[in-house]
């Protein structure tokens, strides 16, 4: 069972951080309440309330801005740096439950609800115990962020509750999951919620895993082709020869050369030779530029044929109606050719 005590002590609100019972750790405080707070706890016993703010942005938080769960934690050593800083070095010792701000000015001081844990083992707490550690054990070598002197300090730890809070300190984890975490009072409901904590963070260290390791394959890939084509090109300068890419960009550039092509268009083809001579053959963009210079040099330039618009020898197969809109339209032809024609092109021109 838990042995619940009630007591008044000043707070500290926490900006993006959440302390742990057994937790040590640096805390740079420049709030005006915060530094209040901790002059008033070093006044006192020492002690002072740690509870983490729901929004680390706010500067002013009010009552139920501030997680109601925390830890209780004592204040090792206060150090005062330049432009009013104050860093303290705490020790988290236990969890409490904040049940009422008593003031709010000139520091937060709150009522409290303490929880002194019970460290009884069950059979169902030592299975979740090793449950616990074997998937911290995975979790440690497959992160590798932690170093195994420290491993071996967490895991030979008897203290079902005091094992559950410090490898909970140790993972890299969202505030609202070790809000989760701290918030579970309870030995069996903490292990249980570490223990799917655990398992949910090694499925995804090892999807980042396959991850890298495909990423790696296909750079080493990659590396490989470049090299290989690298030594293929200065092979084939060595012994006089053009490799495929070279003779198919010299080609298009030829071809570039018969033709006689207005000199916007000139220089827009000459431009996609370049990308296409500076491009990787694997790259899926190539064909599709090969395809668009196939296009433009294929085009018939500068290429007229004489318009026919004499009807006359076409009296054997032309049907009576079509043959009266056919002579429609040459009559409007011919006019056009006669003198619009020529506005008309002169306009286009000036649009170009």
């Amino acid at each position: 069972m838990l042995a619940e005590k009630r007591r008044t002590i000043p707070l500290l609100p926490l900006r993006g951080i959440l302390v742990f019972p057994y937790m040590i750790i640096h805390l740079d405080v420049g709030r005006e309440k915060s530094i209040s707070a901790l002059e008033e706890a070093m006044v006192q016993d020492r002690l002072i309330m740690l509870a983490t703010q729901k929004d680390a942005q706010n500067d002013a938080p009010q009552p139920e801005d501030i997680f109601s769960v925390g830890t209780v934690a004592e204040i090792k050593q206060l150090l005062k740096l330049p432009g009013g800083t104050i860093r303290v070095l705490v020790e988290g010792l236990y969890r409490g439950e904040i049940e009422d701000f008593i003031s709010l000015d000139p520091y937060y001081q709150v009522q409290i609800r303490e929880f002194d844990e019970d460290e009884s083992k069950t059979p169902e707490i030592e299975a979740l115990t090793r449950t616990a550690i074997n998937q911290f054990e995975q979790w440690v070598k497959l992160s590798k962020k932690i170093p195994p002197e420290t491993l071996v300090s967490v895991v030979v730890v008897e203290e079902p509750g005091r094992l559950t809070d410090l490898i909970a300190s140790h993972l890299s984890l969202k505030i609202e999951d070790k809000q989760t975490l701290l918030a579970a009072v309870g030995i069996t409901a903490r292990l249980e919620r570490l223990c799917e904590i655990l398992g949910r963070e090694m499925e995804i260290l090892e999807l980042e895993k396959k991850i890298h390791v495909r990423v790696r394959k296909q750079m080493e890939k990659t590396q490989k082709e470049y090299y290989l084509r690298e030594q293929l090109k200065a092979i084939q300068k060595e012994l006089g020869e053009k490799d495929e890419r070279t003779a198919e960009v010299e080609e298009y550039r030829e071809r570039l050369k018969e033709k006689n092509l207005p000199a916007e268009v000139t220089e827009k083809i000459s431009k996609e030779i370049d990308r296409l001579e500076k491009m990787s053959p694997m790259v899926a963009e190539s064909g599709v530029i090969r395809t668009y210079l196939d296009w433009l040099l294929a085009l018939p330039w500068n290429i007229e044929t004489d318009d026919r618009l004499d009807i006359t020898d076409a009296e054997n197969w032309i049907l009576p109606m079509p043959k009266r809109y056919l002579m429609k339209i040459t009559m409007v032809w011919k006019r056009l050719k006669n003198g619009f024609w020529n506005i008309y092109q002169s306009a286009n021109l000036r649009k170009r």
